[in-house]
């Protein structure tokens, strides 16, 4: 329910902060006093386009803020699935600056408006005369339904299966695309997976044989770079090892008369034994270094084999070779054995049907046991409400061949006629904007007794009713508000007097900018209030008693 709302420079609205109560609240005021002002305001941080020429004040932002209480509406879900934090009292805001830029907020997180929407549809729900959309939608129609039918827990059950039964057929008709094109392409994709595994390539296979063609390649270099540091290690007249040698004879002389030399001597003799090592590796790579052409031609014939089916696959690795040879192994074997893989997945699509038909068939039964009671529901209220010649017939119809959709088989229409002797038809074909309203209400005062709904608002939609009829519509709602939030804009003394709580819209003018004002009514404003809307401005004794008997004080 909305239990506070707050406006910051929007219209004629300088600031109002509103608090509401749980049941029925009564608007009222003159018109043009700023009642659809606070709706514009509502609307919103229920995710609607602003402008900033309607600001107050247009040096200001405008902010509208609505808190509201949540607990019993499960909405848990869709606050994890939006990343929200969820509390039993969300805040929802709404900043637009002056330059026309917009920010959203729930709970103090950033929102995008789409989001914001969503959630202010499962909050708020704002009825006029003009809005009758909802009531013709089938999809609404099948909610209220499903909501007198009380079978939500089969109906989750269905809609899990059938998402699970969407998701496998989605998955085999791309298997069957799949293995259909694996199999117009099978030659091809065997000669390319032949002529890889003929290769036998290995990882790093390339890179080894680039290294060593480029050493056979420079043989004769290395050899003789090789030859010339041996020359001057070990091999020549004054090599370097001779001469470390005669080196360490000395300073093994002079250890006897210096102790601190031996350390130097240890050291010389470990740098001796390293160069000898040194000289040993590279007489072995010298041994081992020699031009050979055939190894060569062998190396490059492999390296032009690499190269090629690089080039041929562009790719540029024998490890994007590899993971491609893989690659069309899948293809073959998904064109040699997908079959089975598909006939698997068919006859699990099957038994998936197989349930979900029963389970349609069962939410079927339920439904129709609902239709009944639905009509001869609605049409009693209406009668109540002066519409005593109405008649409602829901239509129940499969859809063809019983094809599954998300909610099962069923298809609801309902039809209606507001006078006797008519024929059925859609409602927004036979009913007028005001006989549309009391239909609505009476749909919603039947669905509000079976399942959980958002506040709603209903904006001038007792016009064209009066007197008797006026305070059965107000005795419709103050039962539908037993169940839920209501919130009625009105103009009719009869209707007012059944609200729990009433507020009064007016216009203050005592200063140099007109600015739209609410206030709630103690009893004896409500009395005086009431009084003025059946008789003027100027209510007698007459209408004062009148507006007293209304409000049973």
């Amino acid at each position: 329910m909305l239990h506070q709302l707050n406006i910051d420079n929007y219209a004629l609205i300088d600031n109002l902060e509103i608090n509401f109560d749980a049941g029925l609240n009564i608007i009222t005021g003159e018109t043009g006093a700023g009642k659809s002002i606070i709706l514009g305001a509502l609307s919103l941080i229920l995710g609607q386009r602003a402008e900033s020429k309607y600001f107050f004040n247009q040096q200001k932002k405008c902010v509208i803020e609505g808190t509201f209480k949540i607990a019993d509406f499960h909405l848990k879900a869709f606050f994890e699935e939006n990343d929200l934090d969820y509390e039993a009292e969300t805040v929802l805001r709404r900043e637009i600056s002056a330059d026309g830029k917009s920010r959203a907020f729930v709970n103090d997180t950033p929102v995008n408006l789409a989001t914001l929407k969503l959630l202010g549809e499962q909050l708020i729900d704002i009825h006029s005369q003009q809005a009758t959309r909802e009531i013709n939608d089938p999809t609404f129609q099948l909610l209220v339904v499903d909501g007198v039918a009380k079978h939500q827990p089969l109906l989750t059950e269905y809609q899990i299966n059938y998402r699970a039964y969407k998701k496998a057929t989605t998955r085999l008709q791309q298997l069957i695309a799949d293995s259909d094109k694996a199999k117009a392409d099978l030659n091809y994709f065997q000669f390319q997976f032949d002529e890889l595994e003929k290769a036998a390539l290995a990882p790093d296979e390339q890179e080894e044989q680039e290294q060593e063609l480029y050493a056979l390649n420079n043989a004769e270099e290395i050899k003789r770079n090789l030859t010339g540091a041996l020359y001057l290690l070990q091999d020549g007249e004054t090599a370097i090892t001779g001469q470390l040698k005669d080196a360490n004879q000395q300073l093994l002389a002079l250890e006897k008369f210096n102790p601190g030399i031996a350390d130097l001597h240890q050291r010389l003799n470990s740098t001796l034994i390293e160069i000898k090592d040194i000289a040993s590796e590279l007489e072995q790579i010298e041994q081992k270094t020699q031009t050979n052409e055939a190894r060569a031609d062998e190396i490059n014939t492999r390296l032009s084999l690499i190269y090629n089916l690089q080039k041929k696959h562009r790719v540029s690795s024998n490890a994007e070779l590899l993971a491609l040879q893989e690659e069309l192994s899948g293809k073959i074997q998904q064109a040699l054995f997908g079959d089975e893989e598909i006939e698997t997945l068919t006859q699990q699509i099957k038994l998936q049907k197989d349930d979900l038909q029963g389970l349609a068939e069962q939410l079927s039964a339920n439904r129709l046991k609902a239709l009944p009671e639905i009509e001869t529901q609605v049409m009693d209220t209406l009668a109540e409400m002066g519409m005593g010649n109405a008649h409602l017939k829901i239509e129940h119809t499969h859809t063809a061949k019983n094809e599954l959709t998300k909610n099962g088989t069923d298809q609801i229409r309902f039809l209606f006629t507001a006078n006797k002797g008519h024929n059925l038809a859609e409602m927004s074909k036979v009913a007028s904007g005001g006989e549309l309203s009391r239909l609505m209400l009476s749909i919603k005062s039947i669905i509000a007794r079976y399942t959980a709904l958002p506040t709603i608002i209903f904006d001038e939609i007792d016009t064209g009713v009066s007197g008797e009829v006026a305070n059965k519509v107000g005795i419709i709602m103050e039962r539908l508000a037993g169940n839920l939030q209501v919130i009625t804009i009105t103009h009719l003394p009869q209707i007012a007097s059944k609200g729990q709580s009433h507020y009064f819209v007016y216009k203050n003018n005592e200063t140099a900018t007109t600015y739209t004002q609410i206030k709630q009514l103690n009893e004896q404003e409500r009395v005086m209030e009431i009084a003025k809307m059946l008789s003027g401005d100027k209510p007698g004794e007459s209408a004062l008693q009148n507006a007293k008997e209304l409000l049973n004080y």
